[in-house]
């Protein structure tokens, strides 16, 4: 199949240069050697960093901060199975929103490892 722009990784700079490829009416087609969209940024670096932190917030937040509220909680703890749930579900979401993307502009997506080879 012969497409004007094949875009090589599909982290946020990759999925978004496809979208703005198709956007302006090129035919369009992503690569990415993982099984999943959105690059090391979405599956295991920014956005699950973020998550944890985020739950982490309110780990400190309920620790440090109710009390000034009149909020008093005895035997706070981590559950950490339950973090690392919640981090898995939101990678897993924000993944499963490039997909759509991807879908919705009618991008092609090849799972494998793009090169450039000298014609």
């Amino acid at each position: 199949m012969k497409y004007d722009v094949t875009v090589i990784g599909s982290g946020p700079g990759g999925y978004v240069a496809a979208i703005r490829c198709a956007q302006l009416g090129l035919k369009t087609a992503i690569i990415e050697r993982y099984n999943t969209l959105g690059g090391t940024c979405l599956n295991v670096g920014c956005i699950p960093s973020k998550a944890l932190l985020d739950s982490s917030e309110h780990y400190h937040n309920a620790k440090e901060k109710f009390e000034e509220h009149g909020i008093q909680l005895s035997a706070l703890k981590v559950n950490m199975p339950q973090m690392i749930r919640r981090k898995n579900e939101v990678v897993d979401q924000t993944c499963k929103g490039v997909e759509f993307l991807m879908k919705k502009n009618k991008i092609d997506v090849f799972k494998g490892h793009g090169s450039f080879v000298n014609k």
